[in-house]
């Protein structure tokens, strides 16, 4: 499977919607991947790529934690919990890209921060709604 922009993946030459969960999954890869690149950066940016791979890894790990809840309010707790996240992910990766570090997967990871918050806040508010 090859991934042909944030939210789709290719399979044999056709292109599938992730699932939010499975690219909460890929954004916390991605991050922790990049770890190395920033901490090239000089040891004053090694806390970013830790804050950064602990926040976004913390994302995939709450809608996994959600699958299991106990409840609806438990599921909005748990997605809630992944929207916070994800919007500290912004933060570092915003200052990652204000700091003019050129690390190719930036750009990209920082639209699939604002996509997933966007995302989140949908599910958050759904789930918070009592259903009719």
């Amino acid at each position: 499977m090859k991934r042909a922009g944030p939210s789709l993946a290719v399979t044999d030459g056709m292109a599938e919607r992730l699932s939010l969960r499975e690219r909460a999954f890929q954004f916390g890869l991605t991050a922790v991947r990049m770890g190395p690149q920033i901490r090239s950066r000089g040891a004053e940016w090694a806390p970013v790529a830790d804050q950064l791979s602990r926040a976004a890894t913390a994302v995939g790990a709450m809608l996994e934690e959600g699958v299991a809840a106990e409840s609806r309010r438990d599921m909005a707790h748990k997605h809630s919990l992944a929207l916070k996240e994800v919007n500290e992910c912004a933060f570092w990766l915003r200052l990652l890209q204000e700091s003019n570090a050129t690390i190719e997967t930036l750009p990209p990871l920082r639209q699939e921060a604002h996509e997933l918050a966007a995302m989140l806040t949908v599910s958050v508010r759904k789930l918070r709604t009592p259903r009719p």
